[in-house]
């Protein structure tokens, strides 16, 4: 789950308790025997949960992965709750996530308010006088965190990874992609539909008439439209050094004279030389957009960006407007509880605070010894399966090996937390709590800028059901909201969980070499450490995931992009395989005593088919299939066990069986 993802069905107390002696294992239960395991082994363990699971009326779906979160926040709540109900020395960490938890839960008060915390925003888009004002008060918003047609970022330099710098990236649109846009079939429209819809509310529910409002909801995404022609795709955003331009800011300026660059980023406050334009077409695009769509246009466009990028913040009317939109995107069938709403707020804006505190309650020390124990039997068995590539020349696979041994592991929170102390929360302004902690967020990006890049900097909070891979850092992230069952169990036997979270470590440890992380060396920079023979054939056999996956079918006619989702693809696979072999090397993975039943290395590959247990509306699968660079749960299991040597001698899967490939068709690339 590179970048940012991961999760499960159930969320219990045993990850926080010590191993027992009163629990020698975690039985398995559910298995439709009445189903042959080589046809669907997905179906095989999780079907009778599925048939029988329903999914929460405020959720798109239910289960693992992501949709642990839910129960997540739940957890969170409960903390928050407490805390804001305690009487917290003003300034503390506790003060601040208290009263920023209780003024979101404060609807009287917010809905009172209305949308007279926009007021003196919108007055300044009715005043922009030219392009020039435009732009800075687009850097004025930038300041907040709230982007329209400029996304601005510091992230490393991938030329030099020890080195922050800035990176302008395609922005513009309200929608996912840039393809909702284009696509004519009915589920797309139905979404058209629905996004002018909430267009035209943002504008009547600030007091605009019902037909000034239609008529401005279609100049903003006639705009849009334009604005996403000049996008990449999604598959196009995966080629590194396909989006990274390097240029010196006084050259861009000159290209792009319309914008007017040197004055945005002095507004933002941003001072540099020069910096990474990732989609060029998309600012040479917006520069010949500024003149030749009217300035009143664009004050629109500007008012419906705003409006929207704090609808969530402001009275019901407008949570309601961005829902009924939601709901045509993702098939939610009602609202979050407003708990379950601020306990992602405070996440996402205070995450670390309340990670603190997080931390403190459900993870024990324990786990986290168990972990690396976990993690460092993977990077062992990874090194043995890359001596064992008869595909690899010598020379790169040492090379390949330094690069495993140098990866860094993050495990459970991080070593230094965030100082929030520039964060001013108050009890009854939700508002402008919102904004004080989003200009803080900003801040803290922006003083990375032109200075050594942070090692010990994490890129989710602690409490976050997820793990990811940082190719820029070569590390490997496990935060403490994912060492849960299923994926991690101090009462389990090791087949599940080196079946669970071990598949996990496997995952984001092949992401160092996908498609994407190969291309980066063992420092982090985007550099060749291959023979031009080796990533020949390293790319070859790329190809054939890539066209293995795109034969598999969800919704009975739509097939998985290959290309979009290769690198979790292959993360699949590997991270199956490598987490397999480190098993191999337990006691009990070279047992064959059967508990509950099963053999160890059917427990094994149960629990692979656990972790992703998630049933999901159908407008939700759309959503991922059209935006989710991972494949959905039920192929994250087939088609990794499918290319697996050991599922077919464990589950005596034969030709004939739906599952089976020709051993030679089987793909082993890690």
């Amino acid at each position: 789950m590179k970048n940012w993802l991961l999760l499960s069905i159930t969320i219990s107390l045993v990850a926080c308790q010590t191993r027992t002696t009163e629990k020698p294992f975690i039985a398995i239960e559910g298995i439709d025997s009445t189903r042959k395991p080589g046809d669907n082994f997905f179906n095989y363990v999780n079907a009778r949960w599925y048939d029988t699971v329903q999914i929460p009326a405020s959720q798109s779906g239910v289960g693992a992965y992501r949709f642990m979160n839910f129960q997540q926040r739940l957890r969170l709540q409960d903390i928050l709750d407490s805390i804001s109900k305690s009487k917290n020395v003003s300034g503390s960490l506790e003060q601040k996530i208290g009263d920023f938890f209780a003024s979101g839960m404060d609807t009287n008060m917010i809905n009172q308010r209305g949308f007279e915390p926009l007021k003196a925003g919108l007055n300044r888009i009715n005043g922009i006088a030219s392009i020039s004002d435009m732009i800075s008060f687009m850097a004025e918003e930038g300041k907040l965190s709230n982007i329209s047609l400029i996304a601005f970022e510091v992230l490393p330099d991938q030329e030099n990874s020890s080195m922050n710098m800035g990176h302008i990236y395609q922005a513009g649109i309200g929608m996912p992609d840039r393809d909702y846009y284009f696509k004519t079939d009915s589920a797309s429209v139905s979404i058209q539909q629905a996004y002018k819809k909430y267009l035209a509310a943002l504008f009547t529910l600030t007091e605009t008439d019902s037909v000034s409002a239609q008529k401005n909801a279609t100049i903003v995404y006639n705009i849009e439209k334009q604005l996403a022609a000049s996008h990449k795709t999604n598959i196009e955003l995966r080629d590194i050094k396909g989006n990274f331009h390097k240029i010196a800011l006084a050259d861009l300026n000159k290209k792009q004279g319309n914008i007017g660059w040197t004055a945005f980023f002095k507004a933002l406050g941003a001072t540099m030389d020069s910096l990474n334009v990732a989609q060029p077409s998309y600012y040479d695009k917006v520069n010949t957009l500024l003149k030749s769509i009217p300035l009143g246009d664009w004050k629109i466009y500007l008012k419906a960006n705003y409006i929207s990028g704090y609808a969530d913040y402001l009275s019901k009317p407008f949570v309601d407007a961005y829902f009924a939109y939601n709901k045509a995107l993702t098939g939610q069938a009602v609202q979050k509880s407003r708990g379950e709403i601020m306990a992602s707020a405070v996440d996402n804006y205070l995450g670390q605070a309340l990670g603190q505190l997080y931390v403190k309650l459900y993870f024990p020390e324990s786990a986290k010894a168990r972990m690396l124990e976990l993690v460092n039997n993977l990077q062992k068995a990874f090194s043995s399966r890359v001596d064992q590539l008869n595909w690899m020349s010598d020379s790169t696979k040492q090379k390949a090996k330094e690069k495993l041994f140098a990866i860094t592991k993050k495990i459970g929170y991080p070593d230094k937390w965030r100082d929030y102390s520039h964060v001013t929360i108050v009890r009854n302004k939700y508002f402008e709590n919102v904004v004080s902690a989003a200009s803080n967020n900003f801040q803290y990006k922006l003083a990375k800028l032109g200075k050594p890049v942070d090692k010990t900097e994490w890129y989710t909070t602690p409490s976050t059901v997820t793990a990811y891979n940082n190719p820029s850092a070569n590390e490997i992230v496990f935060p403490a909201g994912i060492l849960q069952p299923p994926y991690f169990d101090n009462n389990a036997d090791d087949a599940l969980n080196y079946g669970g979270i071990g598949m996990v470590i496997g995952h984001e440890m092949t992401h160092t070499f996908d498609d994407q992380g190969a291309q980066f060396d063992k420092d982090g920079n985007v550099k060749n450490w291959w023979t031009p023979k080796d990533y020949e054939k390293f790319k070859a056999i790329t190809k054939q995931v890539i066209d293995l996956y795109g034969t598999f079918t969800v919704l009975d006619s739509i097939h998985i992009k290959g290309a979009l989702t290769v690198g979790e693809n292959t993360a699949d696979i590997s991270g199956v395989a490598v987490a397999l072999d480190a098993f191999k090397l337990t006691k009990q993975g070279q047992d064959t005593t059967r508990i509950g039943g099963f053999t160890p290395m059917q427990r094994f590959f149960i629990s692979v088919a656990r972790i992703w247990r998630v049933k999901m509306k159908d407008e939700y699968m759309r959503y991922w299939i059209n935006n989710d660079p991972h494949s959905p749960p039920m192929w994250r299991v087939n088609g990794p066990l499918m290319n697996t040597p050991d599922f077919y001698s464990a589950f005596n899967v034969k030709p004939g069986d739906m599952m089976f490939l020709e051993n030679d068709k089987r793909i082993r690339i890690w």
